[in-house]
């Protein structure tokens, strides 16, 4: 009689909305991994509300990865939604424990091998890699993500995990569904505590929006998040552990970077001038 395979190690879910210019370079980074044999990876791209090449450019490399022994499976959503997607892609997966990837992110090669070995750890766990900006093209953006990656909140060890996030098996076991709701990712990471969120040494690269319109969407939308996780789970409020940024904070970022800090306050300015709207949710690169 033949056993059953065993479940991969882990399981890459990776939401994708018209990234026909990105998912490419997305799983040609996840092909590149290393440290993990035959069956220990499986990848779902959830491409939703898709209007361009996304699906086939995925699709196309199914030989590749059936030549490492991993699974890749491209699921072709009608719908457009980023939780419907994680969703979908969740129901998909095998593995217990799942790494969150957005489809415009590149890993260092041995980012999943130090993730999968990490959450094989007892107790609930939540991973993240060494988040880095990448360059950006416009000037005011390069300008804010030199202030932004100075933040206390970026400090080494915080695992901020945007862009790319993973929880063992008894970690996921703490939310069912992802609600509809603005900020996916600090829903998650609401759900462990400092002391059982995890920072590797391995990193990736994740892109930021470009242009000062683009940075006050963004920020407008991200705020909005907050907000909203505040008011349906206050509860959860305690394990946001982000340094709050006190006066000898902006007089240091000040004399660091003036004219950094100068873009960010403007954008930040801008934000709250223009109200509270941005609820819903937006790409900030495009």
């Amino acid at each position: 009689m033949t056993e059953p395979a065993a479940a991969p190690a882990l399981g890459v879910i990776i939401p994708a909305n018209d990234e026909e210019d990105h998912i490419g370079r997305c799983l040609a980074a996840v092909l590149a991994q290393r440290g993990l044999g035959p069956g220990a990876l499986e990848v779902i791209v959830a491409a939703n509300g898709c209007t361009d090449a996304t699906v086939a450019r995925a699709r196309a490399l199914a030989p590749d990865f059936a030549a490492k022994g991993w699974r890749l499976e491209v699921l072709d959503i009608p719908r457009g939604g980023k939780t419907h997607a994680l969703n979908l892609g969740d129901a998909a997966a095998t593995a217990g424990a799942r790494a969150y990837l957005d489809a415009d992110v590149t890993m260092d090669p041995d980012l999943l091998a130090a993730t999968a070995k990490a959450l094989a750890r007892p107790g609930p766990l939540y991973v993240a890699g060494r988040l880095r900006v990448v360059r950006a093209k416009s000037w005011v953006t390069r300008r804010y993500a030199e202030l932004w990656t100075r933040l206390p909140f970026m400090r080494p060890g915080s695992a901020p995990g945007a862009g790319f996030f993973a929880v063992n098996a008894a970690g996921r076991a703490r939310w069912g569904d992802f609600p509809a709701i603005i900020s996916d990712d600090s829903f998650v990471r609401w759900r462990f505590a400092p002391a059982e969120r995890l920072e590797l040494p391995a990193g990736y690269d994740w892109p930021m929006v470009e242009g000062f319109a683009g940075l006050v969407r963004v920020r407008r939308r991200q705020d909005a998040g907050m907000r909203e996780l505040q008011r349906l789970h206050p509860e959860l409020a305690a394990n946001e552990g982000k340094a709050a940024m006190r006066r000898a904070d902006h007089l240091r970022l000040l004399a660091a970077a003036p004219v950094s800090y100068a873009v960010y306050v403007a954008v930040s300015l801008a934000v709250r001038l223009g109200g509270r709207d941005g609820a819903e949710w937006s790409r900030g690169r495009r």
